[in-house]
């Protein structure tokens, strides 16, 4: 009896695990909170102020989510009142890397994604 060997990771594949990862990473907050840390450690309340718009509650997820994947080391300091810092694993830096390649390329691309939207509104109206 022959064992099948497990399917490599494809994200193409609908019941692949890659595709959470891929979620968790490429998140409107994922991606930020990524970027934001490839500059340096954040505690909570900086990281928050950082990403504009960022409840404390997504914020939370995002970070715990991106941590048991990985990517961010929690470190909790026993001090009073309670300090807690959030830096990127070398895991996560490589990732942080990637995304923010992307957001980049958004940011310089925008308007030509504007002129393009425009010209798709203009289209369909007539």
């Amino acid at each position: 009896m022959t064992e099948a060997l497990p399917e490599a990771p494809n994200v193409n594949r609908a019941t692949c695990p890659s595709r959470i990862v891929l979620e968790h990473v490429t998140s409107r907050w994922g991606i930020l909170v990524l970027g934001a840390l490839l500059e340096r450690s954040y505690r909570f309340s900086e990281l928050r102020r950082e990403i504009g718009g960022v409840s404390e509650k997504m914020l939370a997820q995002t970070l715990q989510t991106l941590e048991r994947d990985g990517f961010l080391n929690r470190d909790a300091k026993p001090v009073i009142p309670p300090r807690v810092d959030y830096s990127l694993t070398p895991m996560g830096h490589e990732a942080a890397e990637q995304v923010r390649s992307l957001a980049r390329w958004v940011e310089r691309r925008l308007p030509a994604v504007t002129d393009a939207r425009d010209a798709y509104d203009e289209a369909r109206a007539s």
